[in-house]
């Protein structure tokens, strides 16, 4: 809305278009909750309190007795792709759940499509309701050296990007590659600044003189702490310390004794999801469910609401606009049935209103993709074999002693997982007694062909194999199985579809779900989608897995930036050393 036609109304030259009338309004800027109607004229917030001067005879009035008015929640730092969902249907899921706003790199999308395929998705979430800020992501690949990526992002491109109206800062900077000092990497950080945006962290496990390097190099910002007393150095250092409550992990249980406990202030202090699986979000909820977390675990709830609305909005410098009532914000509003256990009853979006009584009252066409988007998936020769997947030695070995991978049961970070294992006509075989099975991740982008072999512990198959062109920070084809035969199928399977993934047992597709767009996303509605996942993971723990969302985990193996080690389509590398390692240790003969 612009300047000179907001000035109309406050010279009493035009009306509210929609009045909020009877509500408590959640102060996030005082820290108060009192009753006060709020007025909106198209996408701004004119005045709250008494605005009965505002109304017109054309004025809609909203009832909002008995519900609390809040501001719309705001994610800070979320991956839509993991959803797996085009943002159509991504955009009306967290409507539904009060999200009006998120801050993403869409880093998925240019892992595989490059700057011109997040620009077209940026230009699809424009026919929505929800609003996208973009946080441009730091490197493509992300793990440089390690993987192959479809799109590359360096210090030009950064540049580029940067300058789009909606660029708020640079994404997911990794500590390593601060402290290492990558050329690129400073470079950006440097365009980023001098553009007055944000330098957003990646900082696991970083504290003392990294941290130092880090946070004195600009970086503002951190999700991936683990424990308190991590944060609790970072928050205590100046970091604003994003507490990740997401399908992948769920780390506010402990994050939240920084407030609860360590009685900080908890202006730097926002929750953001991450990676969000689809059936959380339907069966959960989004930034609503982390609200009810965040009280239920003590925090009081005017606190917890600014950590999902203005505590957000001022780590991009963005509170101007969004993250509270006040006038001038965008309408951005969402309500609220209590403080105890608060459930989302209405949503207004711009001044728009797209979710009434908890129902979503909005729909969004299905779109027709920009071609970037499509037909992203291109195999060697069409087609893998067997032993294409397998780890060929000696044929006259017997056995072998291998360095594997196990990932944790409650995130997806891998350990050392050390075994022996039989030897078959040159290949070395799974042993599902030990849980040492293959995996592999096989180069989807028809650039190099590479396959790289790996073993990995934790999944707990004791048959079939599983395989996803979802596979973090460069989306080639991950394969995890229990023998080369079903693992080469399931890999072709994904591959005919264009991307997607796929449960495989006896030499039988048991489960699949299709991901055309970049191999990440489908066209469905959320709760379809939804359904359909709780059949893939069903085939999958029928099989044998005890992870509760195996292909969300299986799409965590392939990322080279997170410890302890990973497999990309380069072989297995060591996360700390980022080195690539033969996981075949010593034949026995």
């Amino acid at each position: 809305m612009k300047r000179s036609e907001l000035k109309r109304v406050y010279e009493g030259k035009r009306k509210a278009d929609l009045i909020i009338q009877g509500g408590t309004l959640v102060n996030v800027l005082s820290k108060e909750m009192y009753q006060a109607d709020v007025a909106i004229v198209e996408d701004r917030i004119i005045s709250t309190g008494d605005v009965s001067v505002y109304k017109g005879s054309e004025t809609e009035i909203f009832d909002a007795t008995g519900k609390y008015i809040a501001p719309g929640f705001i994610d800070g730092h979320i991956h839509p792709e993991s959803s797996n969902l085009s943002m159509r249907g991504f955009a009306k899921i967290l409507l539904q759940h009060g999200t009006t706003s998120i801050m993403t790199d869409l880093h998925e999308i240019g892992v595989v499509s490059g700057l011109e395929g997040i620009e077209a998705t940026l230009e699809e979430a424009k026919q929505t309701d929800l609003s996208l800020y973009f946080v441009v992501p730091s490197h493509v690949p992300f793990s440089p050296d390690m993987e192959t990526s479809g799109g590359q992002f360096d210090a030009s491109i950064i540049g580029k990007a940067l300058q789009r109206e909606d660029a708020v800062g640079l994404s997911e900077i990794v500590a390593p590659y601060v402290v290492m000092g990558y050329p690129d990497l400073l470079e950006a950080m440097e365009m980023t600044q001098r553009a007055g945006k944000s330098l957003q962290g990646h900082l696991p496990e970083t504290t003392g003189q990294a941290l130092d390097t880090c946070l004195g190099l600009g970086v503002s910002t951190d999700h991936e702490s683990l424990s308190t007393e991590e944060a609790l150095e970072k928050i205590r250092k100046g970091c604003h310390v994003m507490m990740r409550e997401g399908s992948a992990a769920r780390n506010l249980p402990d994050l939240s004794k920084l407030i609860t406990e360590h009685h900080v202030d908890s202006t730097l202090c926002s929750i953001v999801t991450d990676d969000l699986h689809t059936i959380d979000v339907v069966d959960r909820g989004h930034l609503d469910d982390s609200l009810r977390t965040a009280v239920s675990l003590g925090i009081d709830f005017l606190t917890a609401v600014q950590m999902v609305t203005i505590n957000a909005a001022r780590c991009f410098h963005l509170d101007w606009e969004v993250g509270s009532i006040a006038p001038g914000k965008l309408a951005d509003i969402t309500m609220l049935d209590s403080t105890e256990s608060p459930k989302v009853t209405d949503v207004i979006s711009k001044g728009k209103v797209v979710v009434k009584d908890a129902a979503v009252c909005v729909d969004y066409p299905v779109l027709e993709h920009d071609q970037i988007l499509q037909h992203t998936i291109t195999i060697p020769n069409g087609k893998i074999k067997p032993s294409d997947l397998g780890i060929a030695v000696d044929p006259k070995a017997k056995r072998a002693k291998v360095l594997g991978m196990r990932t944790l049961d409650w995130i997806p970070i891998t350990i050392a997982q050390e075994g022996e294992l039989p030897v078959h006509d040159g290949f070395i075989q799974a042993d599902t007694d030990q849980d040492l099975l293959l995996i592999a991740q096989v180069e989807r982008y028809g650039k190099n062909g590479n396959i790289g072999k790996a073993f990995m512990a934790g999944f707990n198959l004791k048959q079939g194999a599983m395989a996803s062109s979802v596979a973090h920070d460069n989306h080639n084809i991950i394969v995890l199985g229990t023998n080369l035969e079903d693992m080469a199928l399931a890999v072709n399977r994904v591959a005919e579809l264009e991307g997607g993934q796929v449960m495989v047992v006896d030499g039988k597709v048991v489960e699949e779900i299709a991901y055309p767009i970049c191999g990440l996303l489908s066209d469905m509605d959320a709760e379809e989608l939804a359904e359909r996942k709780k059949a893939l993971i069903k085939a999958s723990q029928d099989a044998g897995s005890k992870i509760g969302f195996p292909f969300l985990f299986l799409s965590f193996i392939g990322l080279a930036a997170i410890p302890e080690y990973a497999i990309t389509d380069k072989g297995f590398i060591d996360v700390l050393k980022q080195k690539i390692i033969d996981p075949v240790v010593s034949l026995q003969y």
